[in-house]
């Protein structure tokens, strides 16, 4: 069988998404193909690399995020000749741009069933976008659901979103967990220089790790900061929010226990380095930060976001606040930092034991294969 998966978004945990279902599925004997961008992020291209090396063809095309009447139709162009050249069985899109283009481009070419992968839903972002652009996000997706095949949700709670939402018939949705591999106990490797951050080594740390975006929420950390003055903040990403944020932190007396650190290949070091991996996104799927936090054994505070909310047992396995807002996230961290290092410990065993249990890469890519073969 061959598949077919056409991403614009490869930043972060789609880009994670990707790498380990792509791998995965060519393991398993499929045949793979990618059009992919690496617009967002250059060092991309070294995962596509490993991707071709294992089997995987490649093609890379440069789609951007925002609508763009000059790209977008010569995008759309290229897709249909490369699905006439490759004849894929499956036509497998992922995120917002991707999903338009290359659902459409299967709709036009009659080529492939057409499988798509949303990681979230653009027109729910009420913080990012006004009113006009979501209802016309929610037809248009609401379009294209009615001649998809399939629609996965990479969590449970997203797969209740994306019923409640309309866009596609509930019967066609799929939950399909994101997973990650989970490690031998005590292989977390080294630290980063905590002291050479400009943060105080003796004083407990979270992390957020992920773009400085609206969507994930740094303002609410900062916000949740101001109550907290025994805990200090390692802000791992890169964006657009960078500077509003600086200004956030500076006003609510908090610059001195918070340090941007920028974008950082070395996420496993991060996580090695804190005592906290906090959440305070208002979007998401599956965060697959979370997932590795979880894996490593460190313990989480979150949002009760679609993802977090299956993973986290509230208390047993990590610490979801109530709602999303930087008061219900100080609560929960208050909670968290009220724990001694024996009871964080436990948290994080049992948040690496459910990680094992149930959401493993393994799964994710059996999820996928099986649905494939389905469809055939």
């Amino acid at each position: 069988m061959r598949v077919m998966h056409v991403m614009e978004s490869t930043i972060g945990g789609t880009r994670r998404h990707l790498v380990d279902l792509a791998g995965g599925l060519v393991e398993r004997g499929l045949e793979v193909r990618l059009v992919v961008a690496a617009e967002r992020q250059s060092d991309f291209r070294a995962d596509l690399d490993r991707l071709a090396d294992a089997g995987c063809g490649v093609r890379e095309l440069a789609m951007v995020r925002s609508i763009s009447p000059l790209r977008d139709p010569r995008h759309l162009r290229a897709l249909e000749a490369i699905l006439r050249a490759e004849r894929p069985d499956v036509v497998h899109t992922h995120s917002s741009k991707a999903g338009v283009l290359g659902r459409l481009a299967s709709i036009r070419t009659g080529i492939g069933r057409r499988v798509h992968t949303p990681h979230t839903l653009a027109f729910l972002f009420r913080e990012m976008f006004g009113p006009v652009k979501r209802r016309a996000f929610l037809g248009l997706e609401r379009w294209l659901g009615a001649r998809t095949e399939r629609v996965i949700a990479v969590s449970e709670s997203e797969g209740r979103t994306v019923r409640e939402s309309g866009i596609v018939a509930p019967e066609r949705v799929r939950v399909i967990p994101n997973g990650v591999e989970v490690r031998a106990v005590g292989s977390r490797g080294p630290g980063l220089d905590l002291a050479g951050l400009g943060l105080d080594p003796a004083r407990r740390c979270a992390a957020v790790v992920g773009l400085l975006n609206v969507a994930k929420g740094q303002d609410l950390a900062i916000d949740a900061l101001a109550g907290l003055e025994d805990l200090q903040l390692l802000l791992v990403g890169h964006g657009e929010e960078r500077a509003a944020l600086e200004r956030r932190a500076r006003r609510r007396g908090v610059a001195d226990r918070v340090c941007f650190a920028g974008f950082r290949p070395d996420v496993e070091a991060v996580l090695a380095s804190v005592d906290l991996l906090l959440l305070p996104s208002r979007w998401e799927g599956m965060p697959y930060v979370v997932l590795e936090a979880m894996a490593a054994g460190l313990p989480v505070v979150a949002t009760p976001v679609d993802g977090a909310v299956d993973l986290i047992e509230d208390g047993r396995s990590g610490w979801l606040a109530t709602e999303i807002t930087a008061a219900a996230l100080a609560e929960a961290l208050s909670q968290a930092l009220a724990a001694d290092a024996e009871s964080l410990a436990a948290v994080g065993g049992r948040g690496r034991e459910r990680v094992a249990r149930e959401f493993t890469r393994e799964g994710m890519v059996d999820g996928a294969a099986a649905l494939y073969e389905e469809l055939a």
